[in-house]
Order: structure tokens, then sequence, then C-alpha cells
């Protein structure tokens, strides 16, 4: 377990912040904007279990707990740390976003168009979820173009914007209560 006893250090206090092998970078720098996104989905996730509860709270409950082994799987270069140490996200949290989306997929309602964020308040805030892990993805394939960076975790930030978009049309009434965006509506 991580141990906090002060929470500022003012080691950012020039804009560069710590990598978890303590190497330092500037706050801008590609890994840092791309696990500092993860970060903020999480706090969208925070705000999207307000509005859950049962087997979704659960599934976002190991979503928030994933997303931060995302944060320190991206602040951990490969090869830094010894091995035993590094805490990486495997196939098996790919997986089981799979299998999530495969189960809450088959009682949705066909898709007829493609929808607007809305619904009920979950739903609304799942698209927010959702929105800000692509932005994350997109953070991390451009990192991973000059750093190396673990395939999987952007297979799981892939999969996981899935994940958002099904238990959002999940909790809009299994799809009954979508917004569908209607082309051209207010010509």
């Amino acid at each position: 377990m991580v141990k906090l006893t002060k929470i500022y250090t003012r080691g950012g206090d020039k804009g560069q912040t710590s990598l978890s092998d303590g190497s330092r970078q500037p706050k801008y720098a590609p890994r840092i904007e791309a696990y500092g996104t993860i970060d903020e989905a999480n706090a969208a996730y925070g705000l999207a279990r307000l509005h859950t509860t049962g087997e979704h709270d659960v599934m976002l409950s190991r979503i928030q707990n994933d997303l931060f082994d995302a944060g320190a799987d991206v602040s951990t270069p490969a090869g830094s740390v010894d091995p035993q140490y590094e805490l990486r996200i495997i196939e098996a949290q790919v997986t089981r976003l799979e299998n999530e989306i495969d189960q809450m997929n088959a009682d949705l309602a066909p898709l007829n168009s493609f929808i607007l964020p809305g619904g009920s308040p979950a739903a609304a805030a799942l698209h927010l979820c959702r929105t800000i892990v692509r932005r994350a993805e997109r953070l991390l394939v451009q990192t991973a173009e000059t750093e190396d960076i673990n395939p999987v975790v952007i297979r799981y930030l892939n999969r996981l914007s899935d994940h958002a978009f099904v238990m959002g049309r999940a909790l809009n009434n299994n799809g009954a209560d979508d917004v569908l965006w209607v082309p051209g509506a207010n010509r």
C-alpha cells in the first residue's frame, strides 16, 4: 500500500513533476498529459457512481481501481524499476471489460441512429467518462510513438470507452430512453 503522510511537496512549483521512478519531466510532457487525463477520467467515474447502484456501481468501482493501476502503469517508464514492483494493466482486465460489455449489450435495444449524450443522469455522466477516456487513449497513442508504453493499457482504454457507452445505454432503460441524433433537425 501507498502511505501518504505529506500532501504538498513543493516539488512541482517550477513546472516539473516526478514519474514513479523518480525521474523528472515537465508537467506538459506527453506521458504526464496521458496519465493526468486518466486521472481526470477516474474523477468523472466518481461522479457517475453518484447515479449508479448494484452491479453497475460494482463495475464502476472496479474501473476506478483499474484507472489508478493504469495511471501507475503510464507513470512508470519501462525498465525503470524492478519488474516485480511494476504495476501494469494486464490482458485479464481488458477481457473483463469485454465480458461486461457483452453481458450488458445482450439486453440493449438495437441502435438505429447515433445517440446524444443524455437520457438519465447516469448515462450523461458515463458519456462524459467515455469522452475523457477517448482523450486519454489518444494522448497515450501519441506518447507511444516516441516512448515505450504498455500496449495493453491502450487496449484497456479503448475497451473502456466502449464499456462506458454500453453501460450508459443500459442505464437508459436498456436503450429505450436513449436520446437519438436527428441529422439536420434544426435547419
